[in-house]
């Protein structure tokens, strides 16, 4: 059984030249999840996988570096090649739907729901999403903000989203074959993808 990740950006808090902000792609033989959509991600996921064809979209938190792509997003999926059978499953925090809507208000209602099918994500949410089991921690950044469990068979990956040290960090990156913690400082900064 193959379990990838492939890291789609690690810029933070904007885009850099050939670095976007936070995204991953977890794949396995027969499922894709976007991992967080930062500005230019949904670039780097078309050089891995056609955007139409994931399974579905885990966003940690609303903030733009980690969430901004769900927007042009949803016009490829609604108004270009992209063509879902039904609307993508979209994993998020609480109001993540109200927000994209927000932006999207222009002439004509702009509903999330037309491209996307929103679950709210609480502690310890857990998705069946094709071969792969996700479950969602709760974790400290200021506003409702999630890590992520990811299962595949015996294996294990952990992402830590965007926190601080805390206890729920630790409960999450316990035991995971793979913890892959988001970290910046006041330094430059230098990361590469």
């Amino acid at each position: 059984m193959t379990f990838r990740l492939t890291v789609l950006g690690t810029a933070t808090p904007y885009p850099r030249p050939d670095n976007p902000c936070s995204g991953y792609l977890l794949r396995t033989d027969h499922t894709a999840v976007w991992v967080d959509a930062g500005p230019g991600t949904l670039a780097a996921l078309q050089r891995h996988h056609r955007p139409d064809l994931v399974d579905a979209v885990w966003i940690s938190h609303t903030h733009a570096d980690h969430a901004a792509d769900l927007l042009p997003y949803y016009y490829a999926l609604l108004f270009a090649d992209g063509h879902p059978r039904e609307p993508v499953p979209l994993y998020g925090p609480p109001g993540l739907a109200a927000r994209l809507e927000a932006f999207l208000a222009g002439a004509a209602p702009n509903p999330a729901s037309a491209a996307f099918d929103v679950h709210e994500l609480h502690d310890g949410h857990r998705a069946e999403i094709g071969d792969l089991t996700l479950t969602s921690h709760a974790v400290e950044h200021g506003l409702p903000a999630f890590g992520l469990r990811a299962a595949h068979g015996d294996a294990v990956l952990a992402y830590s989203g965007d926190t601080g040290p805390c206890p729920a960090l630790d409960r999450l990156a316990d035991g995971a074959d793979l913890f892959l913690c988001e970290a910046d400082g006041a330094g430059p900064h230098h990361c590469a993808p």
